[in-house]
């Protein structure tokens, strides 16, 4: 589905989404129609979702990081889509993933502090249906988080 051209194309602005069109085609060895060509073709057909605004949260006071494993009671038909609703409507909650397995769902949340996260612990998470086991795991350091692909 892809040439070498998209690939050039793609390195190129993975890591600079922000250059102006004739800077990338510049970059990308390409004319910069045909870079515009190239770029729309690739957004139609999925293959470049969105271009996003990447906010440093600890930068705006959020100092703790917690990962939750999270079970859920599968004896309830509609437990994995009343707990993903319900789960998207707290703001902490930055990602949400659903696993095979053991592990039912992974939850990242984010909080100003120790105290803040212990509130929404019990205030928002554990107010959430059909949990029937539950782990905390505390984010010491994020050593690697690249969304580049080796293109």
């Amino acid at each position: 589905m892809l040439d070498d051209i998209d690939r050039r194309l793609l390195r190129q602005y993975q890591h600079a989404p922000d250059l102006g069109p004739a800077e990338l085609a510049l970059r990308a060895g390409l004319a910069p129609a045909t870079c515009a060509r190239r770029l729309e073709r690739l957004r139609s057909t999925g293959i470049i979702r969105a271009n996003r605004a990447v906010i440093d949260w600890r930068a705006l006071g959020y100092a703790v990081e917690v990962s939750l494993r999270i079970a859920l009671d599968k004896t309830q038909p509609r437990a994995f889509d009343e707990f993903i609703s319900a789960a998207r409507n707290v703001p902490e909650v930055i990602e949400i993933q659903t696993f095979l397995g053991r592990v039912d769902l992974r939850l990242s949340i984010i909080a100003r502090d120790m105290a803040h996260y212990q509130g929404l612990y019990r205030s928002a998470i554990l107010t959430l249906p059909h949990i029937a086991d539950i782990e905390a795991l505390m984010h010491v350091a994020r050593i690697k988080s690249d969304e580049a692909l080796p293109l």
